[in-house]
């Protein structure tokens, strides 16, 4: 990482990591490296979460940290404002450097910052019981609603076309064309999957473009993994991995929720109710009728998405997402497509 003052973020108070404590990098995320740290200062220990940023898939990590700061220091005024109790466990608090950044270039380019580890509490693991979909489709619609009156200017696009679902088509279609691994021949099944639910993926684009639902401030990540639940109570307390905060719309969040719920299992008929349910209560009545309309199809469109952007990424060579083994990204596409059948099966039943 070179240099501690080079690479390493640390806070005003001179901290530092306990001996014997060398960064074990985390499991989670496929896209930025993780690593768990233990800091000793006048306060005692303490851990962070320290991060090296991806500069491939986040081109504009400066933007990136922008709205970072930006939401996060606005989640914790209405916190403060409300006086809910431990508002550090509810929203992720980056530590700033010596210099008082929230984030520090090292000598090879390399981005890192750092959060305030949020102690005793974790991502909901196995199966999802209908109470815990609703806890965590509340977390986001309540996300949703705080930062209804984010202030101007508009966060900073991090990822252009985020849930541009036929512009997700059409780079299908490229890399199809291109083929420059030789691999379509063995991903037959799954482009022909792709090309007659091309329309599917038009239903939330079009609602949009059309203007028939607004543009909001959304977290446009919203899996199950990245609610963090009060290890006593059960309790979702925090939204975090908030890299592609920007512009979006709310069906879109609502649709990624289903699909990351789906991952685990499908989902019955109540755990989708309860998403739902919880995903209004949080909104708190934020959400048009419009927009309440379109979330039946949500989860199917953003499924659909997702295995556009796997297969995609299988066929260009795994640039994107990282894989363990060659063929990867293809079981995760026909995973996502798996789940659009079943969406689209549930919902022709009902």
């Amino acid at each position: 990482m070179g240099s501690r003052s080079a690479a390493s973020p640390s806070p005003p108070a001179p901290e530092a990591a306990l001996p014997g404590s060398s960064p074990p990098p985390l499991p989670r995320g496929r896209i930025h490296d993780s690593f768990s740290l233990t800091l000793r200062g006048p306060g005692g220990p303490r851990r962070i979460l320290l991060q090296r940023l991806n500069r491939r898939v986040f081109p504009d990590l400066p933007a990136v940290m922008e709205n970072v700061r930006r939401v996060t220091e606005h989640l914790r005024r209405k916190l403060e404002r409300s006086g809910v109790p431990d508002p550090h466990r509810r929203v992720l608090t980056l530590v700033p450097t010596r210099e008082g950044r929230d984030h520090v270039r090292d000598r090879r380019g390399d981005v890192w910052r750092a959060y305030r580890f949020i102690e005793k509490a974790r991502p909901p693991s196995g199966p999802v019981s209908p109470a815990v979909a609703r806890e965590a489709a509340r977390a986001y619609g309540r996300f949703l609603r705080d930062l209804a009156d984010l202030p101007p200017p508009p966060l900073r696009v991090t990822i252009p076309g985020f849930h541009d679902t036929p512009d997700r088509f059409r780079a299908l279609l490229r890399a199809v064309e291109a083929d420059p691994r030789g691999r379509a021949a063995g991903a037959r099944e799954e482009i022909e999957f792709a090309l007659r639910r091309e329309a599917l993926g038009r239903v939330l684009a079009d609602a949009r473009r059309e203007g028939r639902i607004p543009a909001r401030v959304v977290h446009n990540d919203t899996k199950l993994d990245n609610v963090l639940f009060d290890d006593a109570t059960g309790e979702a307390l925090c939204v975090v991995d908030l890299d592609t905060v920007m512009e979006g719309i709310a069906p879109s969040d609502f649709g990624d929720l289903v699909r990351s719920v789906a991952n685990r299992g499908p989902p019955g008929r109540e755990v989708l109710a309860a998403l739902r349910e919880g995903f209004l209560e949080g909104a708190g009545g934020l959400l048009t009728d419009e927009e309440i309309a379109l979330l039946p199809r949500a989860g199917a469109v953003i499924a659909y998405e997702a295995g556009l952007r796997f297969l995609t990424d299988h066929l260009l060579g795994d640039r994107y997402f990282r894989v363990s083994s060659p063929g990867e990204n293809l079981l995760r596409c026909r995973t996502q497509f798996r789940i659009v059948r079943y969406l689209e099966d549930l919902r022709a039943r009902s």
